[in-house]
């Protein structure tokens, strides 16, 4: 069986956003506005997804 995951893409800049926001965008590989990463579906990625869900996109993918 194919593990799940997720395509998150940064649509929203972090200028204006809360230190907080920002540090889990960069750990989570955003750096660039319209930047996609491929992270595993766990819950670690799930609560990251969480606490920025105002700025990003999220798609499944398989693979």
């Amino acid at each position: 069986m194919a593990d799940k995951k997720l395509k998150i893409t940064l649509v929203k800049s972090t200028i204006g956003a809360v230190p907080k926001n920002k540090a889990t965008a960069l750990s989570m590989g955003l750096t660039k506005l319209n930047k996609s990463v491929i992270l595993p579906d766990n819950g670690a990625t799930r609560g990251q997804i969480r606490q920025i869900s105002h700025m990003v996109k999220v798609e499944e993918v398989e693979e």
